[in-house]
């Protein structure tokens, strides 16, 4: 399974091997870029912000899913448990 994780501001910090083969980006490439304004399509980014808010409070997200650009401008859906 892809597993990423992101710092308080939002910043990717943990990017597996599985997230870079799904999107094709290395964890060079993510390190340290702002997840939602990078690689979540614009229409979900407000919403994907709020969930991954809300999952560094602690509240419960399980079940999210949302779309992330792959390096070739693909789209793919990834599912936050």
């Amino acid at each position: 399974a892809p597993i990423f994780g992101i710092d308080e501001n939002g910043f990717v910090n943990e990017w597996n091997n599985k997230a870079v083969q799904i999107t094709g980006f290395t964890r060079e490439e993510v390190f340290g870029q702002d997840l939602v304004q990078v690689y979540i399509t614009e229409e979900y980014r407000d919403q994907v912000a709020m969930v991954l808010t809300n999952a560094l409070q602690g509240e419960e997200t399980a079940n999210f899913e949302f779309p992330l650009f792959t390096k070739n401008e693909q789209r793919v859906e990834v599912l936050l448990n």
